[in-house]
């Protein structure tokens, strides 16, 4: 069928929408019409990615309603509010185990550009555009899901909200709620307050966290964390963030989060945990970090990665979007709202600071 999307024709490119064709739904794929698209910043590593040799359609943060479903598929209906997030096996053992987000067919499912068995889902000027990516591609009209990526939501949803559930609010919660769970008497620090860190900071604020310290260098992201609860917001080019950590913590945080993918800031995050200290790295950027090795032994820090925040969306995006719904997740503070055709003045605004979170509606 035909179909509008936000075409990157090469590396570093601009979004461009054209008509591209999308194929029928195969028998474990359903049709997904698309109301609103996240823009996360993983679409944008992807979209000036200078290894990629094809035109991409992008986007792993949608909603919509289904409009069809292949044989095999149960649990969707057409008619049915989705949200779509990344994809998974179900068959290895992290999957097996629960864990999802480590599946070891994770850039087979995600990010290869094709389906599983090779085949393209979209094409362009008849050829081949990389598409599936998270198994979506959202960043159109009409997206092609599957069942383990497609989560069935309430007709109640705002899609505004219920979007960057997929991705980036779902990382930075999960990486509180799943896998840091401070409790009341913890410190959390969070390095980067974009849509990750912010959605991590309400999270920890719907757990009771009472100090939360938000280190970010745009005044107006420290103003917002303030706003929302944190208890301190600190400018990294201003401060010795360690040492003003050690002295609002009483020797160093319990946990850290970071989200900007900076090398030195996962340094300076690592340094800033107090003793026996936790610090959960979310960003994308950095491959390398160093680290002082006798810090961590002789204070028993711990470093751990943290994808999609550790969770399984068919569990935890309904949970947040009750947590949202009750007031206790209020990230709707955090959206700017952009039509499809103002794509890339969505990304000027995220990479400039003026958005936090950029959701785009057709």
């Amino acid at each position: 069928m035909q179909i509008t999307a936000a075409v990157v024709p090469e590396p570093g490119g601009e979004f461009v929408l054209e008509r591209v064709e999308l194929d029928d739904p195969r028998e474990d794929e359903v049709l997904v019409r698309v109301t609103a698209a996240g823009l996360c910043h993983t679409d944008l590593a992807a979209k000036d990615d200078p290894r990629r040799r094809e035109p991409i359609v992008l986007g792993h943060e949608g909603t919509g309603v289904v409009e069809r479903v292949g044989a095999a598929v149960t649990r969707i209906e057409p008619g049915d509010r989705v949200a779509l997030s990344y994809r998974s096996c179900g068959r290895c053992r992290p999957c097996r185990a629960g864990d999802r987000p480590y599946c070891e067919q994770a850039r087979r499912l995600n990010s290869a550009g094709r389906r599983p068995d090779g085949s393209p889902t979209l094409t362009w000027r008849g050829e081949p555009v990389a598409g599936s990516f998270f198994g979506q591609s959202c960043f159109a009209t009409h997206a092609l899901a599957t069942a383990d990526n497609a989560v069935v939501i309430g007709d109640q949803a705002d899609p505004l909200v219920a979007a960057p559930m997929g991705c980036g609010f779902q990382t930075g919660a999960g990486a509180v709620l799943n896998v840091l769970r401070p409790g009341a008497e913890s410190s959390l620090v969070i390095f980067g307050a974009g849509g990750v860190g912010l959605a991590a900071l309400l999270a920890a604020r719907s757990a009771g966290v009472r100090t939360i310290i938000a280190v970010d260098v745009q005044p107006r992201r420290r103003e917002l964390a303030l706003r929302l609860g944190a208890s301190d917001a600190l400018d990294p080019a201003r401060t010795d963030v360690v040492a003003t950590i050690a002295e609002l913590t009483g020797g160093g945080a319990t946990h850290a989060l970071e989200a900007t993918g900076l090398a030195a800031v996962l340094t300076q995050a690592v340094a800033a945990l107090g003793a026996t200290g936790v610090a959960a790295v979310v960003g994308l950027g950095a491959a390398e970090a160093p680290l002082n090795l006798r810090d961590l032994l002789y204070r028993g820090k711990t470093v751990r990665g943290c994808i999609e925040g550790d969770a399984v969306p068919q569990r935890f995006i309904p949970e947040l979007l009750e947590l949202h719904a009750a007031g206790r997740f209020p990230v709707r503070e955090l959206v700017a709202e952009y039509r499809f055709a103002d794509i890339n003045s969505a990304v000027a605004d995220q990479r400039g600071g003026e958005a936090v979170k950029p959701v785009l509606v057709w």
